[in-house]
């Protein structure tokens, strides 16, 4: 490629100035000298354009392939009803056309639904900007986007894109889908157990109008709760009890239509932390000893516990005497407390409790009904209950794990925890206890008794039992055979965890979800599920993962600690997720609890119509009717206000090119120059020297 180039060898103002003057001079000399005045005037222009100092330019260019980005929507909603295929055979053809066309290159831009951020649905023009980011805005032939049409990030206008060039969209799907899904108004985070909460939502649908019924059904925790009519496209207000602390599983599913898109958006999961307002503990110790102020210093440190307290110190049959205007003892309101109020407590503790008929039978029968129907007893035992006054000789023995045989084992020993014990969550990892023997301190006492049912998790000398835990009916019972556990408190022979140790059992009495033997969990951190299974089995069966799409993926556990399993996985969708093994379904969602992605699954061209306009691109269907794809065909064009029509689409034909030599040839310069001048300038004096000779001679 050839051109001409200057470079003044004087300044700028200087070459104007002397180029004016020069340009007067030559006017003046044709006016005035008529044909010899050309001659001054051609030399004069010499003069400047050499001044000007021109050079011949020689170019060496190669021509720069122009890109077309290929935007590919991998987003959950464009992986049902057979999007996926469409998608990736669409892909596949396109690459095959565009590696066929000189002059072009194809840049695939994959775009997933969990790449912009918790919340931001399917963001294809962010992932387009990015994608286009090291190509200059002159390259840019133009974009096509494989996508179902539901896009979040759209711009207002054609201005907010980095390049001036078409965007088309290929809509997968088809025409006239149907859908129907909930979408969730309002959802508590938080309840008080043992109060109401209410989850406020709304059925919508494609097909069905306003007002008309869709079955909704709700389950706890797995459990059916309700089946009811709601109106679709009206807000429903579904009232739920919060029935124990921790995470209560609220399932909301509604009947799925005929030919529906997906059932993933019929079914919603809220996740309501039960949160207890106080937990009523009633510690009833039998007599003063070491071990009562450390019950009292454990219960009283939480602050989310109320304690009612009561020492027998006067049993009601002693008679000493006493005038009762001397007596400062608070009569023990037994029908009160174990008729009245019962049900108002979370946990019974019986603290080196001896009958000694303070309560009746019909009490000890009322404390069996209240463990069974969901109620929690400890018996932390001393020498009592291996007498005639023992605990087992009353109705509670019909809930108690453990009989005493009568004896009272008065040694040092070291409580170990047990192997089913490093399974159970209430002592697997208890500080000190990983090692064997342990390493916290010696207890001296253990009542002697045989473990009647439940779970035997720590036991001492002659493999007798020292804790018992069970499960009756709906309720816990726990039974610890010693009354020493105060040595660790006051760290005798350096002590032990007795606080860590006290405090689990409390709260597993109290259905702690974070105790439980039995339990499958799940939780996300960004695209990672990481899945726990908390079994008193030897092993763990696999899980089963369902995803939003539908797709089940099986997950095989490992054993990370004695009764605990785990696992992760990663997935690429977001929404909610479900685990299942042959007894336990847990549920982990990835991203909100009502994801903007499965707000709207319905495919659409209506969307991108506006953004597609405004750049003279195009909006088309690759699937009108059957499985067949309807592929246009691509085109090259020049500048245009519109690009393709029909069954083509245009892409910009830019012409780019990069510069790879450079070869330069000054005009004025050298002998070649200066004989051009030169032969100019005397062409003008000779011409005029002879003029005025002949006008001399003809005077004369």
């Amino acid at each position: 490629m050839w051109s001409v180039s200057f470079s003044p060898l004087v300044s700028d103002w200087l070459f104007v100035a002397l180029a004016f003057a020069a340009a007067v001079a030559a006017v003046a000399a044709i006016v005035f000298k008529r044909a010899v005045g050309f001659l001054r005037a051609l030399a004069l222009a010499a003069c400047v354009i050499a001044l000007a100092d021109p050079s011949l330019r020689r170019e060496d260019r190669d021509p720069i392939k122009d890109v077309v980005a290929i935007v590919v929507d991998r987003s959950a909603s464009n992986r049902i009803a057979g999007r996926a295929e469409q998608t990736q055979r669409a892909l596949d053809e396109l690459k095959r056309r565009i590696d066929s066309m000189p002059g072009l290159e194809a840049r695939v831009v994959e775009v997933n639904d969990v790449d912009g951020g918790e919340d931001d649905g399917t963001r294809l023009f962010a992932g387009l900007q990015n994608g286009l980011s090291d190509v200059a805005a002159n390259r840019v032939a133009g974009a096509i986007m494989i996508t179902d049409g539901v896009v979040h990030d759209i711009p207002l206008n054609a201005g907010d894109l980095s390049f001036k060039a078409p965007l088309h969209a290929l809509i997968t799907g088809r025409p006239n889908e149907r859908d129907r899904r909930i979408e969730l108004v309002e959802a508590p985070k938080f309840g008080m157990v043992g109060r109401e909460q209410a989850i406020r939502l709304r059925v919508l649908d494609t097909t069905q109008n306003a007002g008309a019924p869709a079955r909704l059904k709700v389950l706890r925790d797995g459990a059916p709760l309700a089946d009811m009519n709601v109106a679709i496209g009206q807000t429903v207000r579904v009232p739920i009890r919060i029935e124990h602390g921790g995470a209560n599983v609220i399932e909301l599913e509604v009947a799925p239509i005929p030919n529906e898109l997906t059932d993933a958006n019929n079914r919603a999961v809220v996740t309501i932390e039960g949160v207890r307002e106080k937990l009523r503990v009633l510690l009833v110790s039998g007599e003063p000893h070491p071990g009562e102020r450390t019950w009292r210093n454990l219960l009283k440190s939480d602050a989310n516990v109320e304690l009612v307290h009561f020492t027998i110190l006067r049993p009601p049959e002693k008679q000493d005497g006493t005038p009762i205007n001397e007596l400062s003892l608070i009569a023990f309101p037994t029908r009160e407390l174990f008729g009245e109020k019962i049900k108002e407590f979370d946990l019974i503790i019986f603290d080196r409790y001896a009958n000694q008929s303070i309560l009746p039978r019909l009490y000890f029968e009322n404390i069996v009904r209240y463990v069974r129907q969901g109620g929690a007893v400890m018996v932390a035992a001393g020498p009592e209950f291996a007498g005639n006054a023992s605990l087992a000789m009353t109705p509670l023995a019909q809930v108690l794990p453990a009989r005493p045989d009568g004896r009272v084992i008065e040694e040092p020993y070291l409580a170990r925890i047990t192997t089913v014990g490093r399974r159970h969550p209430v002592t697997r990892n208890l500080p000190g206890g990983e090692t064997e023997p342990p390493t916290w301190a010696e207890w001296l006492r253990l009542v002697s008794a045989n473990a009647q049912n439940g779970a035997t998790v720590m036991d001492g000398p002659q493999d007798r039992p020292v804790m018992v835990l069970s499960r009756e009916d709906k309720g816990r019972v726990a039974v610890i055979l010693s009354d020493h556990a105060w040595l660790w408190a006051r760290n005798f022979r350096s002590g032990g965890p007795y606080l860590e140790m006290l405090r689990r059992v409390s709260h597993w009495l109290m259905k702690e979800p974070q105790l439980e033997e039995e339990a499958l969990r799940g939780s996300a951190r960004g695209r990672v599920i990481t899945i726990e299974r908390q079994t008193m089995a030897d092993a763990a069966a696999p899980v089963i993962v369902s995803t939003p799409s539908g797709q089940r993926r099986t997950v095989e556990l490992k054993e990370q600690q004695p009764g605990l399993f785990t696992a992760t996985m990663e997935t690429d969708e977001i929404g909610l997720h479900r685990i299942a093994d042959d007894k336990l379904t847990a549920f982990v969602g990835v991203g909100p609890e009502n994801p903007r992605e499965w707000r709207n699954v319905v495919s659409t061209t209506e969307l991108l119509q506006p953004i597609a306009d405004a750049t003279g691109g195009s909006v088309r269907r690759l699937v009108e009717r059957g499985d067949a794809l309807r592929l246009p065909n691509l085109v090259m064009m020049r500048a245009a206000t519109r690009y393709g029509s029909g069954d083509s689409i245009g892409l910009r034909a830019n012409d780019q090119s990069v510069v790879r030599g450079v070869s330069v040839w000054p005009v004025f310069v050298g002998l070649a120059g200066l004989l051009l001048l030169a032969s100019l300038l005397i062409g003008a004096w000779l011409g005029e020297g002879g003029r005025f000779g002949r006008r001399d001679g003809a005077g004369a």
